[in-house]
């Protein structure tokens, strides 16, 4: 009898460490003018996005990365009607802040209008069809491009690009001097959420480095990690802020605002997950405070994968 072949997907973490996953079939693949775009099924986890060789997001798990990439800030923020996100191409980051009522204009901004198109066809339980909602203005340019050149002024800004690699489109966004230009654009209360790269024992310099160039613009950063079951390790996330004093509220308060300000049901975040959130292990919370490195302009942060390679084997 002829064994089945199963096609893997090797998501490498280092030179040496890897996780393997199985993949069904491609659905998508595309090379636009920015980077390589790839759209699998696979046996665990559903629908899955690669960009560049680099895994981003699954269908079974992409509620927990995004719920917690996008609620502590809004519903820790007293009032916010306006958000800008730059990046978040496969719509899920939209859904999310789109399900606050009080939202009343969301700007989403992406490199990649092919990376949006696949996204509309291929992604439909990312975005839900939150593309179309009436409150959120897309534009199609360099996200830091968009920030210099605009005049509006934001509640909740959320960077969620990419991580910074070698010849890719967002290691610029990592900077302190963007940084500095994200703070002249957020209003009194405001608050930024940057998505900060792996947190595990062995692989956590972006989030130490991004948490200690943010403390440089920034009177209070917040790091919190959730861990992503597709992702194989902890992934880290930084809140910044000029007034901290909106964010010191209850469990309850917490718990009152998803109930009146939230539409549908979260599956994530609650205000035990908000507190275990922002709760790190030790060895993380000693990296944090060792980390010196300030990324600049002319010193950014770039780091180097060894990427995703497949692979055939007979079952």
């Amino acid at each position: 009898m002829e064994k089945a072949q199963i096609n893997w997907v090797d998501d490498y973490f280092n030179n040496y460490e890897v996780h393997k996953l199985a993949i069904k079939n491609v659905v998508c693949e595309v090379q636009s003018e920015i980077q390589k775009i790839i759209i699998a099924d696979t046996y665990n986890y559903g629908r899955c996005l690669i960009l560049d060789n680099e895994f981003q997001s699954a269908e079974m798990d992409e509620f927990i990365y995004h719920e917690a990439l996008v609620h502590p800030s809004l519903v820790l923020h007293p009032g916010a009607e306006s958000v800008l996100i730059l990046g978040g191409g496969e719509g899920a980051t939209l859904r999310e802040v789109l399900r606050h009522t009080m939202v009343k204009k969301t700007v989403m901004v992406d490199i990649d209008k092919e990376m949006i198109a696949c996204s509309k066809k291929f992604l439909p339980s990312f975005h839900d069809g939150a593309f179309d909602d009436s409150r959120v203005e897309l534009a199609f340019e360099d996200g830091r491009r968009y920030v210099e050149r605009t005049q509006d002024r934001f509640d909740v800004v959320v960077i969620d690009v990419n991580d910074p690699l070698e010849g890719g489109p967002s290691y610029l966004l990592f900077t302190m001097e963007f940084y500095q230009i994200i703070a002249e654009k957020l209003k009194a209360n405001g608050i930024l959420i940057v998505q900060s790269g792996a947190a595990s024992i062995f692989e956590n310099d972006a989030l130490t480095s991004i948490y200690n160039t943010l403390s440089k613009v920034f009177s209070h950063v917040f790091p919190y990690v959730a861990y992503i079951p597709s992702y194989a390790l902890p992934w880290g996330f930084s809140l910044a802020t000029h007034n901290p004093s909106n964010l010191d509220i209850s469990g309850d308060e917490i718990d009152a605002r998803i109930h009146s300000g939230i539409t549908g049901q979260l599956r994530f975040y609650d205000s035990i997950t908000h507190h275990t959130l922002f709760n790190l292990p030790k060895y993380l919370r000693a990296d944090i405070q060792k980390q010196q490195r300030i990324i600049r302009d002319k010193d950014p942060l770039k780091e180097h994968y060894p990427g995703i390679s497949t692979e055939s084997t007979s079952s």
